[in-house]
């Protein structure tokens, strides 16, 4: 591993500007071309990119410090053989490089690499950015003290509303101190271990290499510098969302930071005021947002749209109770659930497929499926059955956007599907449905479910679904109205299948019918096209064969 300084790029004749943001913070990790700082000058701000794969190990600047081109502003640690250190920072005293490095080096005045013995040293870990300011909650201890451990190992598990996240060690190494344990409450840069590692990588994490801008200018190249017209409030970017002008907010000015934060909590940025330099909405701004939004939800009666409250009663009157809090996802949910209740105008459609030939050939397939170490429920073929018929209907594979002006026609088509699991209900997301045989589609629904019900899926398994499947066959019923899982437009409720006389046209023959409900927002589709997407469903479950065409 070697440690580089990413300095200031050519900035076009811009010369002392300001940081108005830090993109990135220690310990993360970064790939090329991902933003580290953003600067602002009198005409436009510009993200600095990085110019290859590392892990922050320091950042040199701060939010409101002038630098120029050449000035050093992060330092990484990268894959490479030796350590390179830069002439400027060869030329510190030899006792400074000694204290740093807890032993004893040679002079590097003369070279500009320097190769030091390994020794060991203790190396306090935090927590990475996690995509919230939040305090989460550490379910999970991976490591013990005494363990030896490799970089990339998780040392513990957090747990947010949506998910759990594994907190990966930045470097290989003993444990040698624990400082957290389940059930504490942590936020990004708090300490949670001590590892014992190579000095060099001690040295490489707490040395600050202190590089006079003007000495060595930085080999990368500015081309991948984004520029935006302060002016305009707009920022220019590469991202397939942001040139399609698909993201709420992308007129909005706002940094990369803060942008990615407003699409992990689906916000649209025109409705945050910024507090950064002339008007620049930064993280801290989403986060002082929903804070007031859930301050007005409260005044509301905890609806958020002026509904009354219903009243608290004590049932304790009327008998013995009990008084068990909500799980994290059972709160979430239910959030969720009554802002699509009280913002979407749903219709529901009912229908029974006749399954009576996917029955008898998924049962043939028992064989095959513990071959394959594996199971396949009647799920799979509704999964492909569904991707094939939104390839067929694309109005099913849309969003209305926030201003309610345009909608978005997604040109993936990802399947959720959700899942009973002792903490609540959660919607793990098959991507490119249409895309796999059923075979493969089986094999992630099973490792999804699993996850799931382990309370280890994260928050990438849940997000980017287009439709969503809600199943009961296993536990029964004829019938539900399921709620769409917004901003999806459409959500199928699947029911127990029963054995049913049906009329062939000479006479009544016992068939497999599978009975179906399809919500959809009224918004988007109508009556009429939701006859059409349940015609050609039900066809494609009937007759497998279809699925090939």
């Amino acid at each position: 591993m070697s440690i580089e300084i990413i300095h200031v790029p050519d900035l076009g004749g811009a010369d002392s500007v300001e940081v108005i943001e830090l993109s990135v913070s220690p310990g993360e990790s970064v790939e090329p071309e991902q933003s580290l700082v953003v600067l602002e000058s009198d005409k436009a701000t510009m993200d600095i990119p990085c110019p290859k794969a590392g892990i922050v190990k320091n950042l040199l600047v701060n939010v409101g410090d002038k630098v120029s081109e050449g000035s050093a502003i992060v330092e990484i640690e990268t894959a490479a053989a030796d350590t390179e250190i830069e002439p400027a920072v060869a030329n510190s005293s030899e006792g400074d490089v000694a204290d740093n490095l807890k032993q004893e080096a040679d002079p590097v005045a003369e070279k500009p690499v320097t190769t030091v013995d390994v020794s060991l040293a203790e190396q306090t870990v935090q927590v990475p950015d996690i995509g919230t300011d939040q305090a989460v909650e550490v379910v999970e201890i991976s490591v013990s003290v005494g363990d030896q451990i490799a970089e990339g190992d998780a040392l513990l598990v957090l747990e947010t509303d949506k998910a759990t996240m594994d907190i990966p060690s930045p470097f290989s190494g003993e444990v040698v101190k624990l400082l957290v344990g389940e059930g504490d409450k942590i936020k990004q840069s708090d300490d949670i271990a001590v590892l014992r590692v190579s000095a060099q990588i001690a040295a490489d994490t707490t040395t600050t290499l202190d590089t006079p801008a003007t000495d060595t200018l930085s080999e990368q190249t500015p081309a991948a510098v984004s520029v935006a017209v302060a002016g305009d409030s707009s920022d220019v970017s590469d991202t397939p969302e942001a040139s399609a002008g698909l993201m709420p907010g992308a007129d909005v000015y706002a940094g990369p930071a803060a942008r990615q934060l407003a699409r992990e909590l689906e916000l649209d940025l025109r409705r945050v005021t910024g507090t950064g330099p002339r008007g620049r909405i930064l993280k801290e701004d989403l986060n002082e947002y929903l804070k007031n939004a859930v301050a007005i939800a409260e005044s509301n009666g905890g609806s958020g749209s002026g509904i009354p409250s219903v009243p608290d009663i004590d049932f304790s009157k009327f008998g013995d109770t009990e008084v068990v809090p909500l799980t994290k996802i059972q709160k979430l949910t239910a959030a969720n659930m009554q802002r699509s209740w009280l913002n979407v105008p749903h219709v529901t459609q009912f229908d029974d497929a006749d399954i009576t030939e996917l029955e008898s050939f998924r049962k043939s397939l028992k064989q095959e499926a513990e071959s394959r170490d594996t199971k396949i429920t009647p799920l799979p073929f509704l999964i492909k059955a569904c991707a094939h018929t939104l390839k067929a209907h694309p109005e099913f594979n849309r969003s209305i956007s926030s201003d309610g002006e345009h909608f978005i026609q997604k040109h993936y088509i990802n399947i959720g599907m959700a899942v009973d699991t002792p903490k609540g209900l959660v919607v793990p997301v098959i991507r490119h449905a249409a895309e796999k045989g059923i075979w493969q589609i089986a094999e992630e629904v099973n490792a999804l479910a699993l996850k799931a019900k382990e309370g280890k899926l994260t928050a990438a398994d849940m997000q980017g679904g287009c439709f969503t499947i809600s199943s009961l066959g296993a536990i029964g019923g004829n019938g539900f109205t399921p709620i769409v899982n917004t901003p999806e437009v459409a959500i199928l409720g699947v029911s127990k299948s029963q054995t049913k006389p049906v009329w062939n046209g000479e006479e009544f023959v016992p068939r497999l019918m599978l009975p179906l409900a399809l919500s959809y927002d009224h918004r988007a589709i109508n009556g009429a096209d939701g006859g059409r997407f349940f015609t050609f469903l039900i066809a494609q479950l009937a007759d497998l064969r279809r699925l090939a065409l």
